[in-house]
């Protein structure tokens, strides 16, 4: 993408480091909220004299809104300060320090990234140590055919003479059981190894189709122009395990049953005046808000520059689907943190729970709403199936409550915080977790 048609995302990332609403910066500038709205999202260009204004207001050159190089990188370093509070960096002074040493503040910010990427692959290779079943199904394998091998090997060791048919079965035993070790052993390696396969990484069927989604960027555009959800699913899924085949045709059709619903045109309409706010657009186009925040989660990049992440869990709170974010990882298997809206919501079914949050080691605070709806629907003589939905969102440019975030984590195995009231196991992270584990 040219560097120009970024404009308003620099302007939206100045504005938020300087703490200035988007109302009032619309106001300033002499236009209308949802106009910078559309600028901020790059879906308006931006020059002129309007331009001048709003970098003026802002306090910046308007190269720097254009070039964008020095705001990207003056960003980066705040969120590296405000990721080690307590080294005491002078945040109000990152201006100055890119400016005087741009290669040392360049280092800086990739340092931060490259540490960030670390983190986020510590988190997935313990979630995927801890629930990985194929992983624990192999080392099971592994643990008891060595068992077998030692007992034949101690009965074949201890004195005195042994039947001939008796030492040459528990021989055949040894043998055969080497043989299945070696066997389970490449297959474990194997399993490992295939970092270049999606399919091959993922432990359950359920990855496999959260795979698939994610390549496509959760946008079906074949769905949304009416086509055949048995066809999309099966080019969609082709080399997929049956089982994970049929979780995502069941998706495929509960997405086309939500495109006949609520098409793309009319949402993308209402979400120019209203912004991705499900609550509010649920009101506007009188939609079920989880309808609602699946849609908004499958919007093109094109539509929604700032990408929405999803949540969906049933009533054991075991979630059934994931989109999460860079900023906003999600466990990939079981249950996540116990302090997530998703499961505040299930407590109140059909209440939309909104609420901001922050993730341990994470700068930026997102937005979340969540609500629990019926899976099918009212149903008569029968009791509903609940499942929960979660939409994470950058915060709205006018919150409707000014609470601290919430802080949360990915899940407790891996979350830092000291003394959590909602904790349910130790983490592996050395001092978190109440005295009690």
């Amino acid at each position: 993408m040219p560097r120009d048609t970024l404009t308003g995302s620099r302007i939206r990332e100045r504005r938020t480091m300087t703490g200035m609403k988007q109302a009032d910066l619309a106001r300033s500038a002499g236009i209308s909220a949802s106009y910078l709205n559309l600028i901020e999202h790059n879906r308006r260009r931006i020059g002129g004299k309007l331009l001048l204004d709003i970098a003026g207001i802002l306090g910046v050159e308007p190269a720097l809104l254009t070039e964008g190089a020095e705001a990207t990188l003056i960003a980066t370093l705040r969120e590296a300060a405000s990721d080690r509070p307590k080294a005491g960096a002078e945040t109000d002074r990152a201006d100055e320090f890119a400016g005087r040493f741009p290669g040392w503040a360049r280092l800086l910010a990739e340092a931060h990234g490259r540490i960030a990427a670390l983190e986020r692959s510590v988190e997935t290779l313990t979630d995927r140590m801890a629930h990985d079943p194929h992983l624990a199904a192999s080392l099971h394998e592994m643990i008891s055919t060595v068992t077998s091998i030692r007992s034949s090997a101690s009965i074949l060791a201890e004195p005195g003479d042994l039947d001939r048919e008796w030492r040459e079965r528990f021989h055949r035993n040894i043998r055969e059981d080497s043989t299945r070790l070696a066997e389970a052993s490449r297959g474990l390696v194997a399993y490992l190894e295939a970092s270049g396969d999606a399919a091959a990484e993922t432990g359950a069927p359920q990855e496999e189709v959260d795979a698939a989604l994610d390549a496509v960027d959760h946008h079906l555009p074949q769905l949304e122009a009416g086509g055949a959800p048995e066809e999309v699913a099966a080019a969609l899924g082709e080399g997929l395990s049956v089982t994970a085949r049929a979780l995502l045709e069941d998706w495929c059709r509960r997405y086309a049953a939500d495109v006949a619903a609520l098409p793309m045109a009319r949402l993308v309409t209402e979400m120019e005046a209203q912004g991705p706010d499900p609550a509010a657009l649920s009101e506007v186009l009188g939609a079920d808000p989880a309808l609602v925040m699946r849609r908004l989660a499958a919007l093109p990049r094109e539509v929604m520059a700032d990408r929405l992440g999803l949540a969906i869990c049933d009533a054991s709170g075991v979630l059934i689907f994931r989109r999460p974010l860079p900023d906003f990882p999600m466990p990939r298997f079981g249950a996540a943190c116990p302090l997530w809206p998703l499961y505040r919501a299930l407590a109140r079914p059909m209440v939309v729970v909104s609420a901001p949050l922050a993730q341990p080691g994470r700068a930026p605070t997102l937005w979340a709403d969540a609500v629990a709806v019926p899976r099918d629907g009212p149903g008569r003589g029968r009791d509903p199936v609940w499942q929960a939905h979660m939409l994470i969102r950058p915060i709205p440019p006018e919150p409707p409550t000014a609470d601290a975030p919430q802080e949360v984590g990915v899940d407790c195995r891996i979350c830092p915080r000291q003394d959590c009231p909602a904790r349910r196991e130790p983490s592996i992270l050395g001092g978190a977790g109440p005295s009690r584990f």
